[in-house]
C-alpha cells in the first residue's frame, strides 16, 4: 500500500425520470497468460499464426488424447495471485463446464470453479491524485480459451480457426465495489498495469489477449451500505453481465446505456431480467445475448482426466521472492525518492519501460527538474510522433546530460529546448553539441551590465513606465534576452535590470 492519504470517490449518482440511482459494478478480467505453449499442450500460442496452424491433437478433441498440465502457466498464476495480495491455494482442481461451441471441439471447458489456484485479494485503484478505490478480488482461476467462429468469409459457410483453443486464460474476479463507469475503466487499466509489470500478461486489448466482462447492476441510494453490512446480493439489484470489452472507452459507455436502460425498467414499474448481452458500439446500446447462466447450467464436474493440482508452499515462496517492485510500490519510491508530486509519479510508472527510462536519467540529478523533461518534452514529442517510450531516439543518458548543462547554469531552459530537438532529431552528445555551437548561455555580469544599460538609455519613456508599475520590468527582460541572442542567464539579467531601475 502507498504511503499517502487517499479518500474514498463517492458513488456515480444517476437521476431518473422519477428517483436517483447508484450504479454496481463486479468486474471479470479474462488475462491471456504470457506462455509460448498452451495450457494442456505443447502447441505454440503466437498470434498472427496461419488459421488452424497452432493446434495439438489435445486442442482438437482427438479421440484418447488427455491434457497434460503446462507447469509455467500455473506459475503465471500464482505470480499473479502474490502480485494482488491475493490467497494462493495449495490444493486447486480442475472442472469441466459443459457448453457446445463450433470453436470449442471438446464440447465443454476446462475450468475451474469449486477450487480455484487463487483466492481473495485486492488491488489499488487510483482515480487522481489523493482518491482511490480499493476494490477486493474474489478469486483468479484458470481455464481453457476458446477458438474463434468466423462468419464473414463466405455467405453460406462459417469457418472455424482453433489457433486460440486451448490458450491459458486467468479470470481475474472482483467484488462489486466499482461504483462508476470512469472507475471500471481505471480498474482495468490498473489491472493491465500490474499484469504487465509481472509479466503475466502482455495486456493486449486490441488482440483479445485482455479483455473484460462487466456486471452492472443499479441500486437506491443506501442499498449498497446494506449490503456491506448483511453481505445479502439483493440490496444491490439484478446484474447484467456485458461480455467480451476490450476497450476502456466502449466499457465506460456500455455501462451507462446499460444502466439507464435499468432505470427505465424499474421506474415503468417491470423488472430487470438476469442475463448476458453485448455492446453495439456504434448503436450505443446493449441487446440481449443469452440469458444469464447458473453453475447448474454448466453441468460443472471435477475433470476425471486431471487430478487436483497441489504446489508446495516453498516453491510460492520462491516465486514471491521473485516478484518485482510493483506499481505502487515504485510510485511510492518515485514519491519519496525523488520528491515527486504523486501526478508526476503516476505517469512516470505507467509502464515499466517508462519507469526504468526516467530511473535510469535521475541518478544522481535533480528529480524533479528530470520528470518534467520526460514527461513534458520527451513524452509530448513521443505522443506527437504517436511512437512510445522504447522508441524514443534520446537515451537516458542524452536526457541527463540536457539536465546536468541547465543545472550547472550552462545553458538556459530556452536553450535546453533548442538544444533536445537537435539531440531528438540528430543525436549526439548534448555538451559536445553547446561547445561546438557556441551554445552556453552568458554569464558574464559585465556583458549583460551593458547589454541591460544599452536598452535602459534607448528607453526612458518605458523606464518611466516600469519604474510606475514594476510588472512592467519583464519588457527589459524580454529586450535583453533578444539583444544577446538568448542566450544570457535568465536570472542575472532580472537581477541586474531590477537593480538597474531601482526596484
Amino acid at each position: 500500500m502507498l504511503d499517502l492519504t487517499y479518500e474514498t470517490p463517492k458513488p456515480r449518482v444517476i437521476a431518473g425520470a422519477k428517483y436517483d440511482w447508484e450504479l454496481v459494478i463486479g468486474m471479470e478480467v479474462h488475462a491471456q497468460v504470457s506462455s509460448k505453449a498452451k495450457l494442456f499442450s505443447g502447441a505454440s500460442t503466437r498470434f498472427g499464426a496461419e488459421p488452424n496452424s497452432n493446434v495439438a491433437f489435445v486442442d482438437a478433441a482427438m479421440p484418447g488424447m488427455l491434457p497434460v498440465i503446462n507447469e509455467f502457466c500455473i506459475e503465471q498464476a500464482v505470480r499473479t495471485g502474490l502480485g494482488l495480495k491475493a490467497q494462493i491455494n495449495l490444493k486447486s482442481a480442475f472442472d469441466r463446464k459443459n457448453y457446445f461451441y463450433p470453436d470449442l471441439p471438446q464440447g465443454y471447458q476446462i475450468s475451474q470453479l469449486y477450487h480455484p489456484i487463487v483466492g481473495e485479494g485486492e488491488v489499488l485503484v487510483d482515480m487522481e491524485p489523493g482518491i482511490a478505490r480499493l476494490v477486493r478480488i474474489e478469486r483468479i482461476h484458470m481455464e481453457q480459451d476458446a477458438g474463434k467462429s468466423i462468419h464473414d468469409m463466405d455467405p453460406n459457410m462459417s469457418f472455424v480457426d482453433l489457433n486460440r483453443t486451448g490458450v491459458c486464460l486467468m479470470e481475474i474476479v472482483s467484488r462489486p465495489d466499482i461504483r462508476g463507469p470512469e472507475e471500471a475503466a481505471a480498474y482495468v487499466l490498473k489491472m493491465r498495469q500490474i499484469l504487465r509489470y509481472l509479466g503475466t500478461c502482455d495486456g493486449n486489448m486490441q488482440n483479445g489477449n485482455l479483455r473484460a466482462d462487466v456486471n452492472v447492476s443499479i441500486c437506491r441510494p443506501g442499498q449498497y451500505e446494506k449490503y456491506q453490512e448483511t453481505q445479502d446480493f439483493s440490496h444491490l439489484g439484478t446484474r447484467c453481465e456485458i461480455k467480451n470489452m476490450n476497450s476502456t472507452r466502449f466499457i465506460q459507455m456500455a455501462i451507462d446505456v446499460e444502466a439507464r436502460r435499468q432505470i427505465g425498467i424499474l421506474e415503468a414499474g417491470g423488472s430487470v431480467d438476469q442475463e448476458t448481452r453485448l455492446y453495439d458500439p456504434d448503436r450505443n446500446e446493449t441487446r440481449s445475448m443469452r440469458s444469464k447462466e447458473e453453475a447448474h447450467d454448466y453441468r460443472y464436474f471435477p475433470d476425471p482426466d486431471l487430478l487436483p493440482l497441489e504446489i508446495e508452499q516453498a516453491w510460492v515462496d520462491d516465486i514471491k521472492a521473485s516478484l518485482p517492485e510493483l506499481p505502487d510500490e515504485k510510485k511510492s519510491r518515485f514519491v519519496n525518492d525523488f520528491n515527486l508530486s504523486e501526478y508526476d509519479a503516476s505517469v512516470l510508472t505507467a509502464d515499466l519501460e517508462s519507469a526504468g527510462y526516467f530511473e535510469a536519467a535521475a541518478q544522481g540529478r535533480d528529480g524533479k527538474l528530470v520528470a518534467n523533461w520526460v514527461i513534458n518534452e520527451l513524452f509530448g514529442r513521443l505522443k506527437k510522433e504517436g511512437a512510445d517510450i522504447t522508441a524514443s531516439p534520446v537515451s537516458p543518458a542524452q536526457l541527463g546530460g540536457i539536465v546536468d548543462l541547465i543545472a550547472s547554469d550552462a545553458i538556459s531552459g530556452k536553450i535546453a529546448k533548442d538544444l533536445f530537438e537537435i539531440v531528438y532529431t540528430d543525436g549526439g552528445n548534448p555538451a559536445d553539441i553547446v561547445e561546438k555551437r557556441g551554445m552556453k548561455q552568458v554569464t558574464d555580469t559585465g556583458a549583460i551590465e551593458a547589454a541591460v544599460d544599452q536598452i535602459i538609455a534607448d528607453n526612458p519613456a518605458q523606464v518611466e513606465k516600469a519604474q510606475a508599475n514594476p510588472k512592467l520590468a519583464g519588457w527589459f527582460v524580454g529586450q535583453v534576452m533578444k539583444a544577446m541572442g538568448g542566450k544570457a542567464n535568465p536570472k542575472a539579467v532580472n537581477q541586474i535590470v531590477a537593480a538597474r531601475l531601482g526596484l
